[in-house]
């Protein structure tokens, strides 16, 4: 670890992650892939494509959609995700112009409203700015409007200027990261949280509503893109990491993986070769190589985010961004895991920069029949059989409850604010005396 940071919040107690399921006695997988359909028929891998919800003038034609037509886009643009066959969409959050999506759970529930299947998720949830009480009761009720079918990636951001529009100092940015992470995880697993820190008020008596679907916390990813001390505190929860390895060099991604990986079995969750893996990646796609590189040439040189620096091919020969035919495309994602080790989601961005929705979803029909269907077959070959599948809802109750009902939160009669009237819940133990003021009486103590 660098900068000295300990991932492990003071007093927290560590919790071992409930891994997925999908492994056979026998060692080997009897998982099957439709010839001709992506339908996830094997569960070890999810594909999806992630948005950061930029609004880009189109640089062919000189056009920039508004907010308004942006945002219609982007929920075509996620149904069509799930009408393609993949598995996942993801949201960024930004406070900020030229970016419209600053409520990513108001969005994906109304997603969640017009699909079946998809998982919805985001690319990042701000950890650093948000308040953890909020973050722990939107994502539960995301978790119940859309069926289970929500989970969420945690991320400091890259916007500099957020941290003080919302009372936060940068300065503090892995503190708060690991501060309120740690209240998030207790907020999930805990009914009633009697809390202090230093970057918030002290929760005295708390509980956070809904409490999770099935009482199972959604599945967190700790995004990053630079930082050691994010993939170390993904380790120490047994959480997923996630790698947006979208902007430098594979071999730096690679170091963080890897350290991931030793740290997640050095805190007991597993072996390194079970631990929870996703990454980023960006691909544009014609039938032809050439078509590709001279479409969207213009609209790589103009981008806000690495327009003006390498050339198109400089920077695809340093990342993963692929331009060109779908073959080339799964050439080079079926070999991330020569690199990375077997991995559970693979998000491609391809709606950034300007491109018009008609192309992105021409991106995503190429993506859903030609490309994905490939990359599920190919990352089935050889894998081994302890590598855990990709982290559902379904499958994390299953591993919890193994096969009992899961529990159903039925609150009691009480005042409401849990102070004196013990647990708010009808299958949980009353507490011993008060949890607040003088009166106070610690079990314990």
């Amino acid at each position: 670890m660098s900068a000295g940071i300990d991932p492990r919040p003071p007093r927290c107690m560590r919790y071992i992650h409930l891994h997925a399921i999908g492994c056979v006695a026998s060692g080997k997988r009897e998982d099957t892939v439709s010839e001709n359909t992506s339908t996830p028929n094997w569960p070890g891998m999810q594909f999806g494509v992630m948005t950061v919800s930029d609004i880009t003038q189109d640089p062919t034609t000189g056009k920039t959609p508004s907010e308004a037509q942006r945002i219609k886009d982007t929920l075509t643009i996620a149904q069509h995700t799930e009408e393609v066959g993949l598995d996942v969409f993801a949201l960024g959050e930004h406070h900020n112009p030229p970016f419209w999506s600053s409520s990513p759970t108001t969005t994906l529930a109304y997603i969640a409203a017009q699909t079946e299947r998809l998982i919805l998720t985001t690319s990042t949830t701000l950890i650093t700015t948000n308040d953890p009480v909020k973050i722990a009761e939107d994502f539960a009720m995301l978790q119940h409007v859309s069926g289970g079918r929500a989970d969420l990636m945690l991320g400091r951001g890259n916007t500099g200027p957020v941290y003080p529009w919302f009372g936060k100092d940068i300065r503090q940015g892995l503190p708060l990261t690991i501060e309120n992470y740690d209240l998030l995880h207790k907020l999930w697993r805990e009914d009633v949280v009697d809390w202090e820190g230093k970057f918030r008020t002290p929760l005295q008596g708390f509980t956070s509503t809904p409490r999770p679907l099935d009482g199972v916390p959604p599945f967190v990813w700790h995004g990053s893109i630079r930082t050691p001390e994010i993939a170390e505190q993904a380790a120490y929860y047994g959480n997923g990491f996630f790698a947006n390895n979208i902007f430098w060099p594979k071999e730096h991604y690679q170091r963080l993986i890897t350290l991931y990986r030793e740290r997640f079995a050095h805190y007991g969750h597993g072996t390194p070769q079970q631990a929870i893996v996703g990454l980023g990646g960006q691909v544009f796609m014609r039938a032809n190589s050439q078509d590709a590189v001279r479409e969207f040439r213009p609209y790589f040189d103009n981008a806000p985010v690495y327009g003006h620096g390498p050339s198109l091919e400089d920077f695809s020969q340093m990342t993963p961004l692929t331009v060109g035919s779908p073959q080339q495309v799964i050439d080079r994602y079926a070999a991330m895991r020569e690199t990375f080790g077997d991995y559970q989601r693979q998000l491609f961005l391809i709606d950034h920069a300007g491109l018009p929705t008609k192309t992105v979803l021409e991106q995503l029909d190429i993506l859903g029949s030609e490309v994905v269907p490939v990359l599920r077959k190919e990352l089935q070959v050889n894998r081994p059989a302890e590598v855990p599948d990709a982290p559902t809802h379904a499958n994390l109750v299953e591993k919890i409850y193994a096969g009992a009902a899961p529990r159903q939160a039925v609150p009691g009669a009480n005042r409401g604010d849990n102070l004196t009237a013990g647990s708010p819940y009808q299958d949980a133990a009353p507490r011993s005396g008060s949890a607040f003021g003088a009166a106070a009486t610690k079990v314990g103590a």
